[in-house]
């Protein structure tokens, strides 16, 4: 870690008036990037820790009973997806689960696949935490891991980040920790950073919103993210 990042480990700074949101982004697009933003995707009603109905509650247990890393998405909280979702899929029913994009059905489909031995074929096997945090820290040259993404930041931390990303021009992917506990707390040790927004440019840790700001003060943000053409 830089100095900088030690200096500032933990601290966290006085929220700034929002600025202009950028352009809504298309629903077919959103779809895509939700069901793509993990290996496993999984649209319930509630949290993986809170379920709201049984057919959740069964479905997530099923896929922890069998050490499957999966990211999940609450539909009770946006229903412009949950209703546009059902059109996409083609699939009226919830919960749904993706891999890799791909649609693998619902409650009861993933019933059948365990009881045809047919499971662990169609779900990627566990991976270990630390090398799932070394992938998605290198998921995209650019990666901010925040609560929310970057159409609706959940927090005014993760907003500010935004903001200044975006006035970059630079391209970047986002990581919702909010829809993944283990890699929320496990990324605080793997960075050594106990705070969230957290930018990384090419797997290292840049830091978090604080020193964001004072490298866009220092005019050094632009800098720390932009492709350095001399390896190109």
């Amino acid at each position: 870690m830089t100095e900088k990042v030690r200096q500032n480990a933990g601290n966290n700074s006085v929220i700034m008036p929002t600025k202009k949101a950028e352009p809504k982004e298309k629903l077919e697009d959103r779809l895509k990037r939700l069901i793509n933003s993990h290996e496993v995707m999984l649209f319930i009603k509630g949290e993986p820790d809170a379920p709201r109905c049984g057919f959740s509650k069964t479905i997530v247990g099923l896929l922890k009973d069998r050490n499957v890393a999966f990211g999940t998405f609450d539909i009770l909280t946006d229903n412009e997806v949950r209703q546009g979702l059902k059109t996409y899929s083609d699939w009226q029913l919830y919960p749904q689960v993706y891999v890799n994009g791909e649609l693998i059905g619902g409650l009861d489909i993933v019933k059948e696949l365990i009881e045809n031995d047919e499971f662990e074929d169609t779900f990627p096997k566990q991976v270990p935490l630390e090398e799932r945090l070394k992938i998605l820290v290198n998921k995209s040259r650019v990666m901010l891991f925040m609560k929310g993404d970057r159409t609706g930041p959940k927090c005014g931390f993760s907003r500010q980040a935004i903001d200044m990303m975006n006035k970059t021009g630079i391209e970047y992917e986002t990581f919702d920790i909010l829809t993944d506990e283990d890699v929320r707390q496990g990324l605080k040790d793997f960075s050594e950073y106990r705070t969230y927004p957290q930018l990384y440019v090419s797997g290292e840790l840049v830091g978090g919103l604080d020193i964001m700001k004072e490298m866009e003060s220092a005019g050094e943000l632009i800098d720390a993210v932009k492709v350095d053409s001399s390896v190109m």
